[in-house]
């Protein structure tokens, strides 16, 4: 095993931090006994931001996925930031949700409920998995060691891939319930 380089001395730590208290702070905010409305907003409204959210960030993925392929490596790590930025936009926001609005229940039967409930854990399970790798995909890329960004990406991409769009399933299958 290597030693770690500074940079990693001080980035791995942060982003193994990170990668366990994003989803335990969602967690706990999931479980707030009372809601904190703090912008006014109604149920509905956070929602569809996360839904806009999750749709431009699937479509910037496949943008950069698309500019690594041809090489345009500039566009590819630009096109990727702002992905990484509107996750980051999408994780506050969702917090702030979690925070002023109460949950709302799913109200489909049937097939639909199973579908719903197999895309929704996915989607939940994926999410939490998603924060390490992000995280040491863009600092590997960032810090111009391509060989482990390229490593990690293999993996990174579609996982990342299915959280946004699943996203923006999750959305669709509840709108009827906002």
């Amino acid at each position: 095993m290597r030693a770690l380089t500074k940079s990693d001395r001080i980035a791995v730590p942060v982003i193994i931090a990170l990668s366990i208290l994003v989803p335990l702070i969602v967690l706990v905010l999931m479980m707030l006994p009372e809601r904190y409305n703090i912008f006014g907003t109604q149920s509905g409204t956070f929602p569809l931001f996360h839904a806009l959210l999750n749709a431009s960030t699937a479509i910037l993925l496949v943008l950069g996925y698309f500019f690594m392929t041809i090489k345009e490596y500039k566009l590819h790590r630009n096109i990727m930031i702002t992905a990484f930025s509107l996750s980051a936009i999408f994780l506050v926001s969702y917090v702030l949700s979690k925070i002023s609005n109460d949950p709302v229940p799913y109200g489909g039967d049937g097939f639909m409920r199973y579908i719903y409930f197999f895309i929704l854990i996915t989607h939940i399970v994926l999410s939490g998995i998603i924060v390490p790798l992000v995280l040491f995909t863009m600092y590997r890329g960032l810090t111009g060691e391509y060989y482990k960004h390229a490593k990690i990406a293999r993996w990174t991409f579609p996982i990342w891939f299915y959280v946004a769009v699943t996203g923006v399933l999750v959305y669709i299958f509840m709108l009827p319930y906002y």
